[in-house]
């Protein structure tokens, strides 16, 4: 049986009393923090005029839309109500299958493009600064210009279509993905890098060999993820003429066509849910399975 050994109180005093000046500046740096914090939020509404009074006044109209574009339901005719207001459902759901193509078609060429460009972006193994810099400084380029500027770049110079909304994509993607993936290749364990190094293997098979089997599971993760972001914006792109079934919504918000929007928003709610449901499972699957590899 173990005994447990207590200082006398004189020894204990003086720890007792640095614990409890310890605490006390914690908890006054914790006060400190959110006392600035709370300060800097209201400068910068201030600053940014952020009016409260406009927001609240405001809100009873922005809840009263949502229920004026919802056709009201008879119990008697519930049927028929339903299916006149979705009485274009088959070409939405048309609009809605290009959407989820932009969106697949931009999220694989975007996390291609990533794949290739996060080695060369990662510090541990690419040793040549000036090549980093030209990877890193084109990964932010591609994820800071916005989707929607891409596509009406694109728009001007090929027309309305899917076209525009794959390539605005792609290139976002790669700016994002790229990021995400360099970051997960400079936390691999080294030891088989340094490994295969020493035994001469080239750059690309030290890279095929050494990290990507450390790698693979989390990049499909975060492709996955990216998919589920793509389908939304693949919707928005839309309404600048980039194809999908965005351009259809906002026809009918132009031209107030009340009950076929709230209609192709609930298609384009519920298909998005049904995405993050899918992608979830099987995000979360791929990680269990990394971590029992490990």
């Amino acid at each position: 049986m173990k005994t447990v050994l207590t200082l006398p109180p004189a020894q204990l005093a003086p720890l007792a009393r640095g614990y409890a000046a310890a605490v006390a500046a914690k908890r006054r740096w914790t006060i400190g923090g959110i006392a600035l914090l709370a300060v800097l939020s209201l400068l910068s509404g201030w600053i940014g005029q952020v009016d409260p009074v406009k927001f609240w006044s405001g809100l009873p109209r922005f809840a009263s839309y949502f229920y004026d574009i919802v056709p009201r339901l008879r119990l008697e005719t519930f049927f028929a109500d339903i299916a006149e207001w979705f009485w274009n459902f088959d070409g939405w759901l048309a609009l809605l299958w290009d959407t989820l193509l932009i969106a697949y078609v931009g999220t694989l060429f975007g996390a291609i493009a990533g794949f290739f460009l996060c080695f060369l972006a990662s510090a541990n193994v690419t040793r040549s600064a000036s090549v980093r810099f030209g990877a890193r400084r084109t990964l932010e380029f591609c994820r800071t210009v916005p989707e929607i500027v891409f596509a009406l770049m694109f728009v001007y110079a090929f027309g309305f279509g899917p076209m525009p909304g794959v390539l605005a994509i792609a290139i976002h993607t790669a700016g994002a993905l790229g990021k995400q993936f360099s970051e997960v290749v400079e936390n691999v364990d080294m030891q088989p890098v340094e490994g295969m190094t020493a035994t001469g293997a080239s750059y690309v098979e030290t890279i095929r060999f050494g990290v990507v089997p450390q790698i693979l599971s989390n990049f499909v993760s975060y492709t996955l993820l990216r998919f589920e972001i793509n389908v939304r914006g693949a919707t928005v792109l839309g309404f600048v003429g980039a194809g999908g079934i965005g351009k259809e919504l906002i026809s009918s918000i132009r031209q107030f066509y009340y009950a076929d929007v709230s209609a192709i928003l609930l298609i384009v709610i519920g298909t998005v849910f049904l995405i993050d449901w899918l992608t979830e499972l099987l995000r979360h699957r791929l990680l269990s399975l990394n971590e029992a590899g490990r």
